[in-house]
């Protein structure tokens, strides 16, 4: 239902760039502006001064017509006007023309010089304005009609146009001023936008956020977000051919293992065993793959929570599943509040558990630790396992990397290289980071999620 009036044909008007509407925005308040002064300019200037200096001429001019009235004869009168009429700045003509009133179509003060002048000179008949630079007047005496001039600057102001150009001069020069500033600002949504435009056609346009606070921050999301597609397009490609390459080993001895079998012998209880390894290797291959997929699409609402408890859960989780791994909290060495951290729990849980599973897997004992500082939050996994050399950490996180060298598979298996991508891209999701570096308490490796602390 329609409540009030309907503007929406305004919208045929307005321009449907951003630039036009930010122009529009900002030229009509400034000529809004403009206009207000000028009006207010004009009827002051105009009606306020004229009538003041009218009024200042008028005594004059009504002295001279009672003085004219007051000659004996019309000779006397003719000589009296002009004499005085001299005297006070008037053009003095006994007989004067036949007046009749007039005013250029453009002269705004006029109407009010001539309504000034017949109501304090009562002997005024006419007010001719033809000459814009020139002021006649047509009276009515006792001797006869007679004429009274005086120069127009002497009951109007002179040049009042200066202050309208100076006006319209400040406005223009202060409009491209302000278009000049106004382009500045808005060419980096322009590139934000040819950047997003350029992506969703396949093409990857170089970008660097700038502009204001806000299209910065915008443009930073955007290219975080970019560069998480990018990843998680990547993550795919990797995961169908780790899928394929990882299965295809045991799948061939699957093949193997069931062509040798004989329909009249018996299978072998250590083939059988061999193979249900094998099925066992693949199932936990295909979960983990699973586990990555989900765990990338992930994008459930963040929540407020408390990690002391949350971390606590996890390390007893921990300890059910048999694991050796003790539980450090460095917060509270400083007697602080709990600290807290806006996260989606099962991705975050699952990246700690990852983070776990691979310090157990390759050391004996590991330790998880909270520490905090005022603006961020460290979770960190420490083991006494062989640790990852500095120029392969960065390799580690990718998904399906195996760095056999230095931290190598167990026997048996399983491992499809997951456990670091998963917590890298858990912590980016997050808006923090994971890092790895080697453990100052055991020597292992440490992997450290740092989040913003709340």
């Amino acid at each position: 239902m329609q409540f009030g009036p309907d503007f929406s044909w305004l919208k045929r008007f307005m321009p449907r760039g951003l630039y036009g509407r930010a122009a529009l925005i900002l030229l009509l308040p400034v000529f809004t502006l403009v206009l207000v002064v000028t009006v207010t300019f004009l009827q002051r200037h105009f009606e306020g001064v004229t009538r003041q200096m009218t009024a200042s001429v008028a005594p004059g001019l009504e002295f001279v017509a009672d003085s004219v009235d007051q000659a004996p004869d019309a000779a006397t009168a003719r000589e009296l006007g002009t004499r005085l009429g001299a005297q006070l700045g008037f053009a003095f003509d006994m007989p004067g023309e036949d007046l009749t009133d007039s005013r250029l179509y453009y002269d705004v003060s006029g109407r009010i010089v001539a309504d000034e002048l017949r109501d304090r000179v009562s002997a005024v008949q006419a007010v001719a304005l033809s000459d814009i630079k020139l002021v006649r007047l047509g009276l009515a005496g006792r001797h006869g009609r007679y004429t009274l001039s005086f120069p127009r600057a002497r009951v109007s102001a002179s040049n009042p146009h200066q202050l309208l150009v100076l006006l319209g001069f400040t406005a223009a020069l202060m409009t491209v001023i302000a278009g000049l500033f106004l382009r500045n600002q808005l060419r980096p949504i322009r590139q934000l936008g040819l950047a997003a435009e350029d992506y969703g056609r396949g093409r990857i346009t170089p970008y660097r956020p700038g502009g204001a606070a806000e299209i910065r921050s915008a443009g930073a999301a955007f290219v975080d977000m970019r560069n998480r597609l990018e990843r998680l397009a990547e993550s795919r490609g990797i995961m169908l051919t780790g899928i394929s390459h990882d299965l295809r080993t045991p799948l061939t001895r699957l093949q193997l293992s069931l062509s040798m079998l004989s329909p009249d012998l018996p299978p072998d209880e250590e083939e059988i065993a061999a193979m249900q390894r094998d099925v066992s290797d693949m199932t936990q291959m295909v979960n983990a793959f699973l586990a990555f997929a989900r765990d990338a699409a992930q994008d459930g609402p963040a929540e407020t929570v408390a990690l002391r408890p949350f971390l606590e859960r996890i390390v007893q989780d921990a300890h059910r599943a048999g694991h050796n791994i003790a539980w450090i909290d460095e917060t509270t060495k400083q007697g602080a509040r709990v600290p807290a951290a806006s996260l989606r729990p099962d991705l975050m849980r699952r990246a700690i558990e990852n983070l776990i599973n691979n310090a157990v897997r390759h050391g004996t004992k590991a330790q998880l630790r909270l520490s905090s500082s005022p603006r961020h939050l460290r979770i960190a996994v420490e083991d006494d396992g062989p640790g990852i050399p500095e120029e392969l950490r960065e390799e580690a996180m990718r998904p399906f990397s195996r760095l056999d060298k230095a931290r190598s598979r167990p026997q048996g298996g399983g491992a499809a290289g997951l456990g670091l991508a998963i917590a890298a891209d858990a912590a980016r999701s997050h808006g923090g980071q994971l890092r790895l570096d080697q453990s100052p308490h055991l020597g292992g490796l440490r992997a450290e999620i740092t989040l913003v602390a709340r």
